[in-house]
């Protein structure tokens, strides 16, 4: 019996190839996994709606799952649909962001309900790898969100937000990022989740937060949890759990401070890593 109770696993990266698929082998790997009692935690920036399919395909529902959504702001159970842990940021918080945010080349997004609202669904193009990728498209479709135009989202936002999430070219971001980020740098938490995206959320929110609020009162201990992930957000949970894994394809902070390096996202990294752990595992 493996001593690993908990696999704790970003999305985009790490659990995913690059077309967004679950391949069969690590699939393989988690289905084994939860069939001797192991739970399954996605930990992602994406919302719950744009991790509720990957759970549905991992069975996560039957096995006691859990969805850690918009960096670790809000935990749902994948069983009861119940909200285990949600903060927010503060109206007055969530409307000061988008009001700074008019001063730069950025296109914020932020979601209520099934939709995602920006100022123009039809300038939707960011500069990434040198070609144009359609980044409103890319969120709304990851998230499972209808779009819907505001001219002013400070404005509209008059109810707490989760995450306000803005894209931009990679290159302008990392020049204006402290700009972006001055005004709350003591007052919420303001981070890259990938180089096309800096995101708010309400203060102290990360991973690790999220896992640590629910977990530990579930039962379970840090030294039964492996976490695996490839970006910047991911770090606090690497740190967390018991055991940190980077992928291959990871960013070189994460690779840093974790334990273990596994293989990139697209060699599944996940199932060769689990093959160490689980007896009945093969890789």
């Amino acid at each position: 019996m493996s001593k690993i109770k908990v696999i704790i696993m970003d999305v985009d990266g790490t659990l995913t190839n690059s077309e967004k698929i679950i391949t069969p082998k690590t699939k393989y790997a988690l289905m084994k996994a939860q069939e001797q009692g192991t739970i399954l935690v996605l930990a992602s920036g994406r919302p719950t709606s744009g991790l509720i399919d990957f759970a549905r395909e991992l069975r996560m529902d039957e096995h006691n799952g859990i969805l850690v959504a918009f960096n670790g702001s809000k935990v749902v159970d994948c069983k009861t649909n119940k909200v285990l842990f949600n903060e927010t940021m503060t109206i007055e918080e969530g409307q000061a962001v988008l009001e700074h945010m008019k001063k730069f080349k950025v296109k914020p997004m932020i979601d209520k309900d099934d939709y995602m609202y920006v100022n123009d669904v039809y300038d939707c193009y960011i500069d990434f790898n040198g070609k144009p990728f359609n980044i409103i498209k890319y969120e709304s479709r990851g998230g499972k969100f209808k779009l819907c135009e505001k001219d002013d989202l400070a404005a509209f936002a008059d109810y707490p937000l989760n995450k306000i999430l803005t894209a931009g070219d990679p290159e302008y971001l990392k020049a204006h990022y402290k700009e972006m980020m001055e005004p709350f740098k003591n007052t919420l938490s303001c981070m890259f989740t990938a180089p096309f995206y800096f995101e708010f959320t309400a203060k102290g929110i990360d991973k690790a937060k999220a896992l640590d609020s629910v977990l530990i009162p579930m039962g379970y201990k840090k030294e039964e949890m492996i976490a695996f992930g490839d970006g910047h957000n991911d770090a606090s949970m690497i740190k967390y759990a018991g055991i940190g894994v980077a992928m291959e394809n990871a960013v070189p902070d994460l690779k840093a401070i974790a334990d273990e390096i596994t293989l990139s996202n697209e060699e599944d990294g996940i199932a060769y890593t689990l093959s160490q752990y689980f007896k009945d595992i093969d890789f």
